[in-house]
């Protein structure tokens, strides 16, 4: 199920926004390589919001404890996290970015 986010215009390169589906936190993230990624809005080693932290060109890191995750393949990337999180498709249509995720 496809859920509308933002303009695309309002997510520049760096930032993220969290989005809340059916009680689950996402980060949509726009790296700076100028992609659009959806990735678990917690850190697997602290339970820390991931829209909270830094972007990179296609990183994010934990403001907490810094550990990074890959935004494409939620791969652990450093220490303290070794566990990856979750990621999500999303696409641009009309100048919208929409998230696809079903909560069953």
């Amino acid at each position: 199920m496809a859920h509308l986010i933002a303009p695309e215009e309002n997510l520049k390169p760096g930032q993220v926004v969290r989005a809340v589906i059916a009680g689950h936190a996402i980060a949509i993230a726009r790296g700076k390589d100028g992609n659009v990624y959806a990735i678990d809005d917690k850190c697997s080693h602290g339970e820390i919001s991931l829209s909270e932290g830094f972007v990179d060109k296609d990183t994010i890191e934990c403001w907490a404890h810094s550990a990074k995750f890959s935004l494409a393949t939620g791969e652990a990337l450093t220490l303290p996290a070794f566990e990856p999180v979750a990621t999500y498709e999303v696409f641009i249509e009309d100048g919208n970015i929409f998230l696809e995720y079903d909560p069953a």
